[in-house]
């Protein structure tokens, strides 16, 4: 039987190739996120499990949509099965990114609630 996927090895995997591909050492991007060298690290490796907001600090120090990442970590269903919802969270300028986070956390939860009590798999 085939292993499923580790989604935070995974997402180191994706951070380290968009550093490589912006072409930073692990060293500047740490820098520039605001984040430590060996946290970092651990990230890549997929050792870590990064919050939100360190996703997002990472994401501007690439110059890529935090959207991008908080996907790739299950903090936020891909755009077509979000039905933009998780994009008005992310845009709405009135709450803190850890209300933002919360609330995207809570309505994640939700949906996988409600896909999990229902046997056809829908919500």
């Amino acid at each position: 039987m085939k292993e499923a996927p580790d989604p935070w090895a995974e997402l180191g995997e994706f951070i380290r190739e968009q550093r490589a591909g912006a072409r930073l050492s692990i060293r500047r991007l740490s820098d520039l996120a605001g984040v430590s060298n060996p946290y970092l690290s651990q990230i890549e490796r997929g050792l870590r499990r990064p919050s939100a907001e360190i996703l997002q600090q990472i994401a501007k120090a690439l110059r890529i949509s935090a959207e991008t990442l908080y996907v790739r970590a299950g903090i936020l269903d891909p755009p077509d099965a979000s039905g933009g919802l998780g994009k008005a969270i992310l845009a709405e300028p009135g709450l803190t990114e850890e209300q933002k986070q919360t609330l995207l956390r809570v309505y994640t939860s939700f949906l996988r609630e409600n896909v999990r009590s229902d046997p056809r798999g829908e919500p």
